[in-house]
């Protein structure tokens, strides 16, 4: 299945797909030069006895790990399930062949811009993921600490919209194939093929039907986000 659908359903963006994704992030979380929000999400599953304990979690559980790089549509554009659950998220990422292709320039990602009219500086086109990652070049994580400045907190406010895009595709993926409500009793090359297929089913699922506020988490289709700067908290529309 997989093998079948991934060519259609989960190819690399061109430079022009990745910058719909740009425009998407825009215009739905106000994040500017965003192509992407990047998380892991761990994969129970009942442990492998050649594998000790390289596949516990950081909850002591046995797992896999699927990385995954999401749009502003709650779509896959790319994923990886070889790591095992003991690796944490940031080194998980940075031995990912997306990885490699993106710090090397061979993604098609649009080069650096001017976010704003007779600006001098120009900006690269960025991920954005939440503090388990390295902050890099190509790869933004939220300031640390509580007691931030209010351009800080407006700065967080605004990469936690963009960033829970990727939390909400692991939930809908998740209530669309309940197998993953419970631990995958199967050899570990099956459990990594039932992920994977998983993924690309649920991206043609999203391509003919869109994005249905059923699927969604929280309030009947809402994204509820956090308030900040001492604002209220919004909600965000699908």
């Amino acid at each position: 299945m997989w093998d079948q659908l991934v060519e259609q359903h989960l190819l690399f963006p061109t430079e022009e797909s990745w910058r719909a994704i740009i425009e998407g992030f825009k215009n739905t979380a106000h994040f500017l030069n965003c192509i992407g929000s990047v998380d892991g999400k761990h994969v129970r599953v009942l442990k492998y006895s050649e594998s000790g304990s390289m596949n516990l979690n950081y909850k002591h559980l046995c797992s896999v790990v699927l990385m995954a790089v999401v749009d502003s549509n709650y779509r896959f554009v790319y994923i990886d399930v070889r790591a095992y659950g003991k690796n944490c998220d940031s080194s998980v990422f940075q031995r990912t062949n997306f990885y490699r292709m993106l710090t090397g320039g061979h993604l098609n990602v649009p080069q650096p811009a001017h976010i704003q009219e007779g600006s001098d500086v120009k900006l690269p086109f960025v991920l954005v993921g939440d503090q388990a990652f390295s902050m890099t070049y190509k790869a933004l994580r939220p300031y640390k600490g509580h007691f931030l400045s209010d351009t800080k907190n407006i700065f967080n406010y605004r990469l936690c919209r963009a960033r829970r895009f990727v939390e909400c595709a692991f939930g809908i993926l998740t209530n669309k194939w309940r197998i993953f409500h419970r631990p995958l009793n199967v050899t570990k090359p099956l459990a990594k093929s039932i992920v994977k297929a998983c993924v690309v089913l649920y991206n043609l699922v999203r391509e003919m039907d869109g994005a249905h506020n059923e699927d969604l988490l929280g309030n009947g289709g809402f994204m509820t986000l956090p308030p900040f700067a001492g604002g209220p908290g919004r909600n965000l529309r699908p």
